[in-house]
């Protein structure tokens, strides 16, 4: 089956400069705010958001990292490949700031609830927050929901929802598509 196009590279922009305006416009200031992406896909959307902040506040100082979640997943066991564990750039305690994970796609749940896991060995935050590009709302496992979204897809099993960015793949683009059983 033919992937069908969900963005495009001008939604695409809109949809991350939309994002970027709505944390502005909750938090007021980023000062005790903590960026965090989550290895592997979530870090292209969180550098893409910092640099967007950035643009938009004229503030170069937005507090960043990235997180790797590999051994924090309940099923890095089970995959067929070996779990190779991605960077963690994470130079700051998170003791009393207010954290907002970042992801591509929201799933199931277990990729943030490994995330939170992973998060909590740097300080103990005074809240969480979810950004995701991609809420895939009738899927979860996990009693998990997102305090941003970039888009809502609704999609059935056996199809696979991908998000592609300039910097790895060459293209933004989103495409929902039929997987092979």
């Amino acid at each position: 089956m033919q992937a069908l196009t969900i963005l495009e590279s001008t939604a695409f922009d809109l949809t991350v400069q939309r994002l970027c305006h709505q944390l502005i416009e909750d938090r007021g200031h980023l000062g005790e705010t903590a960026l965090i992406g989550l290895q592997p896909r979530g870090v292209f959307f969180a550098r893409r958001l910092r640099n967007e902040l950035a643009r938009i506040t004229g503030d170069t100082d937005i507090t960043y990292g990235e997180l790797d979640i590999t051994f924090h997943r309940d099923d890095f066991r089970e995959r067929a490949v070996t779990a190779i564990p991605a960077t963690t750039e994470l130079n700051f305690s998170l003791d009393g700031r207010r954290v907002v994970l970042i992801d591509d796609v929201l799933y199931t749940g277990r990729t943030i609830r490994a995330g939170l896991d992973a998060m909590l060995a740097f300080g103990r935050p005074c809240s969480v927050e979810l950004m995701v590009f991609i809420d895939r709302r009738f899927s979860r496992e996990l009693p998990i929901q997102p305090d941003f979204v970039g888009r809502s897809v609704d999609s059935i099993d056996g199809q696979h929802v991908t998000v592609e960015w300039e910097e790895s793949d060459g293209v933004d683009r989103v495409s929902l598509k039929q997987v092979a059983r």
